[in-house]
């Protein structure tokens, strides 16, 4: 059986997608008003969509030191979203989540309001104007795309899970390019975005379960 540390490991993996999500309910009111106006106009960017599909590529670095390097990719419609990263699977259709884990063959089934507010997109829609205050930092050159540095900081410390949250965002099209989430544990993980579409073609089957996709997998359910 899958240990739960592989499931934890998942949900901070899929962060990334939800960072892009939580955008969409962006309203600070403890925030650089510079840094709020910038995090506003991609807010009414990704609002404006109807669906999301990105790639990336994440670099994990553990609390011993050690570094893993991945790619995935993700889709988002509503409350709904499917990512992959590495052999992980994860497929929500707003109330149930199924974690696919292929190198086990297992299948991990659980409630959305189980226990998994840190990756249910619904809910971190409004993540940030209550949890974190932002502030500027700089404009800088990422390759060859000049970017707005932006930090997030969470008003409640001792509950939250980063001490603090890096954002790229292109200065020309309002487009989250890169994401560094420092934990308090030490760990960090930085993505970067690769690709980055709205409006895709997202129907709800993708956001389902197909149990004939997937023979000879254990069904576990939470």
């Amino acid at each position: 059986m899958v240990k739960r540390t592989k499931i934890q490991q998942m949900k901070k993996i899929l962060t990334l997608l939800i960072v892009l999500l939580s955008f969409t309910g962006f309203s600070q009111t403890e925030s650089d008003p510079k840094a709020d106006k910038i995090l506003r106009e991609f807010s009414t960017k990704v609002n404006g969509s109807t669906s999301v599909y990105l790639e990336f590529s994440a670099s994990i670095k553990n609390v011993d030191g050690a570094t893993e390097n991945n790619i995935g990719k993700g889709w988002s419609k509503a409350n709904k979203y499917y990512a992959t990263f590495g052999d992980f699977t994860r497929i929500s259709n707003g109330t149930k989540i199924w974690t696919i884990i292929k190198e086990e063959k297992s299948v991990y089934v659980s409630d959305e309001d189980d226990g998994n507010a840190t990756i249910n997109p619904k809910r971190m829609m409004t993540l940030w104007d209550k949890d974190y205050k932002s502030k500027y930092q700089k404009e800088t050159q990422l390759g060859n795309e000049t970017v707005h540095v932006i930090n997030l900081y969470p008003k409640n410390v001792k509950s939250a899970e980063f001490h603090t949250i890096i954002v790229y965002i292109n200065k020309a099209n309002n487009e989250l390019k890169k994401a560094t989430l420092k934990g308090k544990d030490g760990s960090s993980t930085t993505y970067t975005i690769t690709k980055l579409d709205f409006n895709v073609d997202a129907p709800d089957s993708k956001f389902t379960f197909d149990k004939s996709k997937y023979p000879g997998y254990q069904i576990i359910e939470d």
